[in-house]
């Protein structure tokens, strides 16, 4: 399975570059609104080093559409996280289901209001991780525009799920006003900047480091 995933994540890499360059941004979610924001970290308590943290952090969140697809059209939508640091901790969740399986199943929408995950399970002391974000109140739009009037002041509930266990609530994340310009040069990479404590595994972490660094190589940058 190993030596399959980082081959299909090679087989991949090589168009991705290619959509790199002809774009000249980000090959996927290529558009998006970026969101200065709140996040209280409450703490899990299963040794799960970052996650087990409380405090309050100053975090960025992008919200993004994953094809770029018509507005009109349902996409697989994108969350990102970054608390900055020296490096970062990047979470990088898209949309999907939320039972004991379809967490791990991407799902497409057109409303921004929908459970996100990680698809990808980390690797820890106490077992496969699945981290989870969810907007609340109502529907909230998908586009640019609609993103940039509508998510500032939307509460985000992160929860973390530890092997076959259900969700845990573990963060509470306050969205404040878009970024200006709405979505700067930000490059999240969710395989190099995993939370402490944890470590990107699985298939789909294995397909993801050759496509990631294909990426970076086309705009010849150090990140995703």
């Amino acid at each position: 399975m190993a030596d399959l995933a980082d081959a299909a994540g090679r087989a991949v890499a090589v168009p991705l570059a290619a959509l790199t360059r002809v774009r000249r941004a980000k090959p996927m979610h290529p558009r998006g609104a970026v969101f200065g924001a709140v996040l209280e970290r409450h703490g899990l308590g299963a040794g799960l080093g970052w996650l087990d943290a409380t405090g309050t952090d100053d975090v960025l969140v992008r919200l993004s559409r994953g094809a770029g697809l018509p507005d009109r059209l349902p996409d697989l939508l994108g969350f990102a996280l970054r608390l900055p640091g020296d490096p970062p901790v990047d979470l990088l969740l898209s949309s999907s289901g939320r039972g004991r399986w379809t967490r791990r199943v991407p799902v497409l929408r057109r409303d921004a209001a929908t459970p996100y995950g990680s698809i990808m399970a980390y690797r820890s002391d106490a077992g496969p991780v699945w981290l989870g974000a969810v907007p609340q109140g109502g529907p909230l739009p998908s586009d640019r525009a609609g993103l940039a009037a509508e998510a500032p002041g939307r509460v985000v509930l992160l929860s973390a799920a530890v092997g076959r266990g259900p969700w845990q609530h573990v963060g509470t994340l306050t969205l404040g006003p878009p970024a200006d310009p709405v979505d700067p040069d930000l490059h999240f990479d969710a395989v190099l900047h995993a939370p402490p404590g944890l470590v990107t595994d699985g298939p789909m972490a294995r397909f993801r480091r050759p496509a990631y660094a294909a990426a970076r190589r086309a705009r010849g940058s150090g990140e995703r």
